[in-house]
This record gives C-alpha cells, structure tokens and sequence, in this order.
C-alpha cells in the first residue's frame, strides 16, 4: 500500500483493523489513530461498541483504512456509511479484504468457524462506495493466491488472495447563492385622472 498511498497528503489517518499487532503504512507526516474489531467492540487508541457511530467528528481524517474490518463488522453498510463520515472531503478510503474466489476463502472459513464473519465482494463493494458519493481509483488483486504461498516480488497478482480497493471522497462544490430580486418601492400617484369615477376605483 505505502507506494500507492504516498502522494497523498494529510495528517490525520485512521486504521481500522482486527488485531493489535498490524503495522501501519510509514507514511511521511501521517498520524495514525488505530483501531481494531474485537468481540463487537472497537478496541486501541479508544473503546466503543461495534455497533455504535465511530467516536469522531465528521471529516476528521484525511485518509482511513478498513484493514480486514469489514468481514468482523456487525453491519457492513453501517461502518461503510460512518467510514465515508469521517473522511475528509479530498481524502482517501483504503480497503483491503480476502477475496472470496481465492485460494484464501476455505483458510478464512475455517478460521472463521463459530463467529459472524463474512467476505466481502469487489464489485458489490464498489457499487456501495459509488452510491454513497466516493470516485473509485483503483481495484486490484494482491498477496500470495494461497496460504503457505511466496506473495509476488512486485506489482499486481491476478490471482492474489486479498483485494485493495482505494475511492476518493469528493470535494463539494461551491454553489452559488441565488439572489432574489428586492420589490422596488415607487411612489404612487393617488389623484385620479381626469373623467375617473370615484366609485370604480373603492
């Protein structure tokens, strides 16, 4: 990710994740508030439920990483819609996720056995970023195709185990105001012209 998200500019980055331990991108004068999913709760930098809005205000971030967070999330629209939230206007959303026609699906299963998880789909993925406003940049398949199998060296991988889809939040437009015009105050005439009965006019 770190070559693909090095242009971007910012200072505030969120990390959605699934375990403590995962390093985030270096990324040159990026803070990162880091968070994980964890028996429907949000642990790390604060605590919260799962099934709550995200503890920030709107567009306090100029990037933000669902790292796997959407397989674990107990309503996937929910965390999409509070993601979009609290990303700047200009700023990215990264998401990475297992993609279910890989070799990784059957390994996410089996360690997914008893708990509610679900894989995400691609393109169902895209279409629910679209709708919600967000321009697609980029969609690409990477990782190892199976477990116990050496990643690619460089680039992309068409049958990686994992998918990186990165949409960029648009920036509003500055619409401007519509003037209304102003009545125009003109002084009256109240002499009747000449011939006018008085009658015709009450």
């Amino acid at each position: 990710m770190v070559p693909l998200l090095q242009r971007e500019t910012g200072r505030r980055a969120l990390r959605i994740g699934v375990a403590d331990e995962d390093a985030v991108p270096p990324l040159p004068g990026m803070a990162w508030t880091r968070l994980w999913l964890a028996r429907g709760a949000y642990l790390g930098d604060l605590r919260g439920r799962a099934d709550e809005p995200l503890p920030f205000l709107d567009e306090a971030f100029d990037l933000v990483w669902l790292q796997h967070a959407l397989e674990p999330a107990p309503q996937v629209d929910a965390l999409l819609d509070e993601a979009c939230r609290v990303l700047a206007a200009g700023g990215v959303l990264a998401v990475t996720a297992v993609h279910p026609l890989s070799g990784w699906s059957p390994w996410f299963c089996w360690r997914a056995r008893g708990q509610r998880q679900s894989l995400q789909w691609p393109w169902r993925l895209r279409q629910r970023l679209r709708r919600k406003g967000l321009e697609i940049e980029s969609l690409r398949r990477l990782g190892a195709p199976w477990p116990g199998h050496a990643p690619p060296t460089v680039g992309d991988s068409r049958w990686g185990g994992g998918y990186l889809l990165l949409a960029r939040k648009q920036r509003r437009l500055a619409i401007p105001l519509k003037l209304r015009p102003l009545p125009a105050h003109a002084p009256v005439n109240a002499r009747l012209s000449p011939g006018t009965r008085r009658h015709s006019v009450s």
